[in-house]
């Protein structure tokens, strides 16, 4: 049984649907608990809308695979044709500093690298990959 999904969307918004309804059937069908479910789709879609917003010279397709990792799953999105952009060097946010002192944006990251387990990044050729996983808690 192949327990691995790979989808390729448009560079669309509305791709998100179906982005989450694979997400669902993915954990339905590797028996992986519904407790991550939620940290895995807000990571999918923050990291997906990011590709879609600021990468804006290629109209290439994004790839996303899935994949069973343990008690847990790693994702993994590929952009084709981009600049570099490293997720996992990207500053942290400063959640504590006053409202009227923060600058727009980096929040979504930020939140992302606080809640998976691990995100790794590569790029080469113009391909950029961003990498998570997710585990479930022990019992």
């Amino acid at each position: 049984m192949d327990d691995h999904v790979k989808l390729t969307c448009n560079r669309d918004i509305g791709e998100l649907e179906q982005i989450v309804d694979s997400t669902e059937r993915f954990f339905a069908k590797n028996s992986i608990g519904t407790d991550i479910r939620g940290t895995v789709d807000l990571a999918v879609e923050e990291l997906f809308v990011n590709m879609v917003r600021y990468n804006k010279e290629t109209n290439a397709q994004i790839e996303i695979e899935m994949y069973p990792e343990g008690n847990g799953i790693k994702v993994a999105l590929t952009d084709h044709d981009v600049d570099r952009f490293d997720p996992t060097l990207h500053d942290d946010v400063d959640v504590n500093a006053p409202i009227e002192q923060r600058t727009p944006g980096g929040l979504g990251i930020f939140l992302v690298r606080k809640l998976v387990d691990s995100i790794d990044y590569d790029y080469r050729n113009r391909v950029s990959r961003i990498t998570f996983i997710k585990y479930q808690e022990p019992r």
